[in-house]
């Protein structure tokens, strides 16, 4: 059976889609390359289906939420406030998954951080 290799890539509709890539540049350190290329670390990935109804993605009109792995939350979440973006207070402590926080971009996506155990 053929199998998908990874993540191949990840779109995003906005009203201003430079403004937007320079916030993740910026703000989350994406090294984006030309076309949007980003080689990214190696690490686990989660795919992971929620019922229709969550409210863990914040809207319930946002119907896909990323998640990116980080070596230190805390200090990626001082930085994201200190460039005054929208950081969700809340963090979350599982124990054997790891740390998460979260974050809206301007565009209103809800983007999780997730430092691994």
């Amino acid at each position: 059976m053929e199998r998908v290799l990874g993540i191949g890539g990840v779109f995003l509709r906005a009203t201003d889609p430079k403004s937007l890539s320079s916030w993740y540049r910026d703000c989350l350190g994406l090294d984006l390359g030309e076309h949007g290329l980003w080689e990214q670390g190696g690490g686990p990935t989660v795919f992971a289906t929620f019922e229709s109804d969550t409210d863990y993605f914040g809207s319930r009109t946002q119907q896909v939420m990323l998640n990116f792995r980080v070596a230190h939350l805390e200090a990626m979440l001082a930085q994201l406030r200190s460039m005054g973006a929208d950081v969700a207070e809340e963090t979350e402590n599982t124990g054997d998954v790891g740390r998460f926080g979260w974050v809206t971009d301007p565009e209103g996506h809800r983007i999780e951080l997730w430092q691994p155990v």
